[in-house]
C-alpha cells in the first residue's frame, strides 16, 4: 500500500446462523462477503479492484455466534482523516444487517496482522445438546486433558499443510448463577472444529457412550484414527480475541441468565425441544447486550 492509504484495524461481533461462515465465498452470504459489499457501497473500497485488501482475524464456520472478532482494512488517508471513528461506525452500522455489529475502529502500522494473536477464547454451551448431564467434580478433571501443548489430529478437519501442534493455556467449566452451563478453551490458535470436535467428545463422555480413558488415547496417540464426531455450531460463540495493543474487551455484564434445561420424569422430549429454541434466543441476547457495552467510543469534539 501506499502512504496515500491508511492500515485500519476494527472489531466485529455477528451472529453465524445467518451466513456461510465468516471467509468470502462465491454464490453465498458471509459476514466478510458483507463487510465488503457495505464498504464499497459507500466507495471506501474500489469495487473494480480484483483483490480486496480487509482481512478477519478468526474464521469461523457457518452458525458459529461471534461476540469480538476483528480484522484489518485499508482505506483512503484523506478520507480517515475526515472520518472520526464514531462518523465511520455510524455510517457501516445504517448499512450493515442487524445481526452484525462494527464495534470500534483506530489506524495502526503496517506491521500488524490479525492473525497473529495472542490468544482466542471460545465458550461452548453444552447443556443445549440432547441428554446433557452435569457430570459434576470429574468435568473439571476432563477439561484439564485438552490443556497444553499436543498434535490435535484427532480433534480437527485437518487441512492441507497446516500445523497440527496446538497450544490450549486452559479448559475451564462454564459457569452461570452456580451452574455448569458448558466450558470456555482459551489458546493462542484453534483448527478447524477443533473446538466443536472437543465439545462433542465431552458431551459423550458426559452421558456416558464414550470413556475418559479413550479420549485421553485419542490425544495421547494421534496416529491411531479416533473420531467422537462434531458438535453443533449454534451453541458455539467465539468470546473474544486478544492482540498486542487492543485487548480482548471484558465482560461489563451479569446478563449471564439461562434459563436451566427441563429436568424431572415428566419432561417430554417437546418440552426439551421449546426450551432449546429459547435457549438459542438467549444465546443472542447476551451477544446484542455485550456489544451495546463493548460497542462505546469516545467522545469526539468539533472545534
Amino acid at each position: 500500500m501506499t502512504n496515500q492509504s491508511v492500515r485500519l484495524a476494527f472489531r466485529i461481533g455477528y451472529l453465524g446462523d445467518a451466513y456461510h461462515g465468516s471467509q468470502i465465498q462465491p454464490d453465498v452470504k458471509t459476514v466478510q462477503g458483507e463487510l465488503i459489499r457495505v464498504f464499497q457501497s459507500l466507495k471506501w473500497l474500489d469495487k473494480d479492484s480484483k483483490e480486496h485488501n480487509l482481512v478477519l482475524s478468526s474464521r469461523t464456520d457457518a452458525g458459529v455466534h461471534v461476540r469480538v472478532n476483528g480484522g484489518v482494512v485499508h482505506i483512503d488517508r484523506a478520507l480517515w482523516s475526515a472520518l472520526t471513528p464514531r462518523k465511520m461506525i455510524r455510517a457501516l452500522d445504517d448499512r450493515l444487517p442487524n445481526d452484525i455489529a462494527f464495534l470500534d475502529v483506530r489506524e495502526v502500522d503496517e506491521t500488524w496482522n490479525p492473525r497473529l494473536a495472542n490468544h482466542r477464547v471460545y465458550r461452548y454451551r453444552l447443556e443445549g445438546l440432547e441428554f446433557w448431564r452435569d457430570p459434576g467434580e470429574q468435568f473439571t478433571q476432563w477439561l484439564r486433558m485438552f490443556e497444553g501443548t499436543y498434535d490435535a489430529t484427532n480433534f480437527a478437519r485437518l487441512e492441507e499443510g497446516k500445523n497440527p501442534i496446538r497450544t490450549v493455556y486452559s479448559c475451564t467449566p462454564w459457569i452461570v448463577e452456580n451452574r455448569t452451563v458448558g466450558f470456555e478453551i482459551i489458546g493462542e490458535a484453534f483448527l478447524w472444529n477443533q473446538v466443536r470436535r472437543t465439545a462433542m467428545a465431552l458431551h459423550r463422555m458426559c452421558i456416558g457412550e464414550v470413556t475418559p480413558e479413550e479420549v485421553k488415547r485419542a490425544l495421547d496417540r494421534p496416529d491411531i484414527n479416533a473420531d467422537f464426531g462434531v458438535a453443533p455450531a449454534d451453541w458455539l460463540i467465539l468470546w473474544g480475541v486478544d492482540w498486542d495493543g487492543l485487548k480482548m474487551p471484558a465482560s461489563k455484564l451479569e446478563f449471564e441468565c439461562f434459563t436451566a434445561p427441563p429436568k424431572g420424569p415428566a419432561v417430554e422430549r417437546t418440552m426439551r425441544k421449546r426450551w432449546r429454541e429459547g435457549a438459542r434466543h438467549e444465546m443472542k441476547s447476551l451477544l446484542y447486550h455485550e456489544w451495546a457495552e463493548i460497542g462505546e467510543l469516545p467522545i469526539v469534539r468539533h472545534t
